[in-house]
């Protein structure tokens, strides 16, 4: 029996990236998926491409994860849909790209509204939905421990969700609901590549310490199982040590 066998998982920004790749890794455990993103199309597509590939039922939703109507409706269609809501994988994620002094209040809301409270709103749909042994996986970065010019409200974002995922798997505990947050260092993504700091060559990144979307998946999956039953609170690091370097 594949080890998430029975289970339903929602991933937010799950049609491209790093959220693709957990739906699918996911689905190969056994899983249910409901994909949910903005971008229509793409959301089509990657809802298509896992149940053609991975051999499981698949939900594609639209969402705005920063309105939380829009996460409750979600979170109504996949309990429609499949009756149950066993994992949350919080990924979905925005960056730009200003000095700290040119963001606007409206900047701000954007981002943490889609960072943060985007994970904010799903935990507390979990609490309400989910059954015993529940998982929550948020999806964080390294830019919550040590971070770079131009981002600070991706950063504070991150950082902000740690924080999350420790009053979570507080409070989660007596629901049996775990909580935890993987930290993905350079990922071989879009939002990598289309850093302006990367393309300006103000941040420098060796090519061996570049992961794939499947690195970060493999960790979700693992916190999202009973494998993982006795881990709650917990940050895992997803950056081949890319921090270690003095």
């Amino acid at each position: 029996m594949k080890r998430l066998e029975g289970k339903v998982a929602v991933v937010t920004g799950g049609s491209s990236g790093i959220g693709l790749a957990s739906a699918r890794r996911l689905a190969a455990e056994g899983a249910k998926i409901v994909i949910a993103s903005q971008n229509k199309e793409r959301i089509e597509a990657a809802a298509e491409r896992v149940r053609r590939e991975d051999k499981v039922e698949v939900l594609g939703l639209e969402c705005d994860v920063s309105r939380e109507e829009a996460v409750v409706a979600v979170v109504e269609r996949t309990l429609e849909r499949f009756g149950q809501f066993d994992i949350a994988v919080n990924n979905a994620g925005m960056m730009l790209f200003k000095k700290l002094e040119e963001y606007t209040p409206a900047d701000w809301e954007r981002v943490l509204g889609v960072d943060l409270m985007g994970s904010v709103h799903f935990t507390k749909q979990a609490f309400l939905h989910m059954r015993r042994g529940g998982a929550i996986v948020n999806v964080a970065s390294i830019h919550a421990l040590v971070t770079s010019p131009l981002v600070a409200p991706y950063a504070a974002a991150k950082a902000a969700t740690l924080s999350l995922t420790r009053s979570a798997s507080i409070e989660g505990r007596e629901k049996g609901i775990r909580c935890n947050v993987v930290l993905p260092g350079a990922i071989d993504t879009g939002m990598l590549w289309d850093n302006p700091n990367i393309k300006s060559g103000a941040e420098k990144i060796d090519p061996k310490d570049v992961g794939k979307p499947e690195d970060v998946a493999a960790a979700v999956a693992f916190l999202a199982s009973d494998d993982a039953a006795f881990i709650t609170g917990t940050a895992l690091r997803v950056d081949g040590g890319r921090l270690d370097k003095l």
